[in-house]
């Protein structure tokens, strides 16, 4: 897999994400047929979407053919709740009223990702960054490996004598090789890249020529190994169509926070509490 070139900071990282979920929600410009009236209130198809969208995790598990069904039944709970709410007079609270400006706070911030960057992002933006990450990342050898695992060096070192008399590793893998993944397969372990084996695994593994085993036993934290190297190959990268999506957030996320920084840079934002400020600007600077 394509590396990602850095990784954002967790807790940014994460509420961003969260915002941007909000922005990649679909448009809602549907015809607004009654499906249903509440106390006299229209319901419409638009109100149904919008309530699929907005709590698509609860949803995310029901059948398609439930999902509306699910949403009604959630906008009837919720417009009765409501209504309750008002006569009781909770929507004059000066909290309630903090909370509906931040809402719409929220709301017009996934706007203007919508609007002004997930929007703008186009496919001949995408593939190019592909191409970009591809010729830029170096290519990788792959080897396609067996390998028998034994307890000790002497039971490793008699097994290779076995090897170089003739016989054959598969058999003798399937014979005496006590990891459970592989020894009923012959020791098969199929094709790896770097970083995929322990270090001492890999390193032996990269140095052998195809068809040969190791003449020296192998040790890691397993215990010991023989390996034979089948195969090798260049390492080929993923298509374009099984991560563009992948490219997409990338962008998405780069050019989110390119524009918080441009709106900061311009805006007057004054912390009063000292330690408040100083742990601020330290996960700015993450």
């Amino acid at each position: 897999m394509i590396p990602v070139l850095r990784r954002l900071p967790l807790v940014r990282a994460g509420i961003a994400l969260g915002f941007l979920a909000l922005a990649a929600a679909p448009g809602f410009a549907q015809e607004d047929k009654v499906v249903a009236t509440i106390n006299g209130k229209p319901v419409t198809e638009a109100d149904i979407a919008l309530a699929v969208s907005d709590l698509d995790e609860q949803f995310a598990r029901l059948p398609e053919e439930q999902r509306r069904a699910a949403a009604l039944s959630a906008i009837i709970e919720i417009r009765l709740m409501a209504e309750e709410a008002a006569a009781k007079g909770i929507d004059k609270d000066a909290a309630f009223q903090r909370r509906m400006v931040f809402l719409q706070q929220r709301a017009l911030h996934a706007a203007v990702i919508d609007n002004e960057i997930a929007g703008k992002i186009t496919e001949e933006e995408v593939r190019a960054r592909y191409d970009q990450q591809i010729a830029a990342t170096p290519p990788t050898n792959e080897v396609k490996a067996r390998h028998i695992l034994v307890k000790t060096k002497e039971e490793a070192e008699a097994i290779i004598k076995r090897l170089d008399a003739g016989e054959s590793f598969e058999d003798i893998a399937k014979e005496v090789s006590t990891d459970p993944g592989s020894g009923a397969n012959g020791g098969d372990l199929g094709w790896f890249g770097p970083g995929q084996m322990v270090p001492e695994f890999e390193q032996a593994a990269f140095a052998l020529e195809v068809g040969a085993h190791s003449k020296e036993p192998v040790q890691s934290q397993f215990g010991w190994h023989i390996i034979k190297v089948e195969d090798k190959r260049q390492q080929q990268p993923p298509a374009f169509e099984q991560v563009k999506e992948q490219f997409r957030s990338m962008l998405l996320r780069e050019k989110y926070f390119a524009l918080v920084e441009a709106l900061r840079s311009k805006a007057a934002v004054d912390i009063a509490d000292p330690e408040l400020k100083k742990a601020v600007e330290a996960e700015q600077a993450k």
